[in-house]
């Protein structure tokens, strides 16, 4: 019998999978759960899937590969969607997307499905990393398949039910959530609405609004090697455990809530709201300690490179040559960003607390306005008349062909 491998999640949606790739298809059925730090959500899950119908389940936990190898290019490349969307669902997807690869040769497997629907991201993440990776293995997506007949949450349990699968899945209505170690997201109920304010009570999982948020503030060390984070307030510790500590703390401050109205890459607007504490955190810390070291031209070099990182990754590119390449430049100028960030965290916000980097460019002799030894005011002035000559020209020529037009 061939087999698939089913990226599973233990939800409605993938236990009823289960089952319909078996009656459809005639498949062994694999389930695979990929662990990028979902905490809680893994309990019971081996159990749900022998009772599903799956021949085995893998757990695989890939924590510290997503967030050395694809957290951490991110956060150095300052790849932020729409300059608001720290990217926590799309950096994990081409990590699992490697794993199910990996999986489905272990297995032999002749195919991949995946449970997203075909309204959004994930589809298409999922299905170019397998591609890139594996373009002989076949994938499946249900919510695609004219076959799937399924339209609502009761049609899925009822089909679980008539196959005999009585798990307690409940038809309340809640909201769509994504979780790992980076993020949350929340869509649905009354987001669904960009004119209804979130109902934040209802709704945070990782931490509080600022409103909410202690009287009195935290303040934070981060020290950075060559770009990557390697201890919190003095405790050397690896990233995965920096980001873990990093989400308690700024959660607790009301650090890393946003409410985006995004663009998909299937054409459609669609709102979220995500909190991601830890890695707003850890973003702003790196970007200061890049401010201090990096010269002018690289700054803005990688600012624009940073925002071609972000359309690729949430485009589901990340196996691409363009994404490997700025990835290649990004590790590059890693090499001096090593040095110590000081923050303040307060009711939302994160302040300021002082930089120091031994690759510090910041010279104090230059910067004050006392007058120093390396620069010399009067040199100002040539270097204006040069820098302006081109608007100098122009005027001139302007004016010029203005005085002629009176004749």
């Amino acid at each position: 019998m061939e087999k698939v491998v089913l990226a599973y999640s233990g939800g409605l949606d993938t236990t009823a999978i289960i089952p319909w790739l078996k009656e459809t298809y005639g498949y062994e059925v694999v389930c695979c759960c990929i662990d990028c730090g979902q905490g809680e959500e893994l309990d019971g899950l081996e159990e749900r899937a022998k009772i599903s119908g799956a021949s085995k389940l893998y757990i695989e936990d890939i924590v510290d590969d997503f967030a050395e190898n694809y957290i951490m290019p991110c956060v150095q490349a300052g790849a932020i969607y729409e300059h608001k969307y720290l990217m926590g669902t799309a950096m994990a997807r081409p990590g699992i997307a490697a794993k199910l690869v990996e999986v489905a040769r272990k297995e032999n497997a002749v195919a991949i499905c995946h449970g997203a629907t075909g309204k959004g991201n994930d589809q298409i993440r999922f299905e170019l990393g397998i591609m890139a990776l594996a373009p002989d293995i076949k994938v499946i997506a249900p919510w695609r398949d004219d076959r799937w007949g399924m339209d609502s949450r009761q049609a899925e349990i009822d089909y679980c039910k008539a196959h005999g699968i009585d798990l307690p899945f409940g038809t309340d209505q809640s909201y769509s959530r994504d979780r790992n170690l980076w993020h949350i997201s929340h869509e649905g109920l009354e987001l669904e609405d960009p004119a209804k304010a979130p109902n934040y009570d209802h709704m945070l999982v990782l931490g509080v609004t600022p409103e909410r948020a202690p009287e009195e503030g935290e303040e934070l060390t981060i020290t950075f090697e060559e770009g990557v984070p390697t201890s919190l307030n003095g405790e050397k510790m690896k990233v995965a455990d920096i980001i873990r500590k990093l989400n308690v703390i700024g959660g607790k401050h009301g650090v890393g809530i946003v409410d985006i109205v995004e663009n998909r890459v299937v054409g459609m607007k669609s709102r979220g709201v995500y909190e991601t504490p830890g890695g707003t955190i850890l973003v702003e810390a790196h970007q200061q300690l890049e401010e201090l070291v990096l010269d002018r031209d690289t700054i803005a070099l990688k600012k624009d490179l940073g925002n071609k990182m972000a359309g690729l990754v949430y485009e589901g590119k990340w196996f691409s040559p363009a994404r490997e390449a700025i990835t290649a430049f990004t590790t590059s100028i890693q090499k001096y960003v090593t040095g110590e960030v000081k923050l303040r965290l307060y009711k939302g916000n994160i302040i300021k607390n002082g930089t120091t980097s031994p690759y510090s460019l910041y010279n104090e002799s230059l910067a004050s306005f006392t007058t120093g030894d390396m620069y010399d005011h009067h040199d100002a002035a040539g270097f204006i008349t040069l820098w302006g000559l081109p608007s100098k020209v122009r005027a001139m020529k302007m004016n010029e062909n203005k005085n002629e037009n009176k004749k």
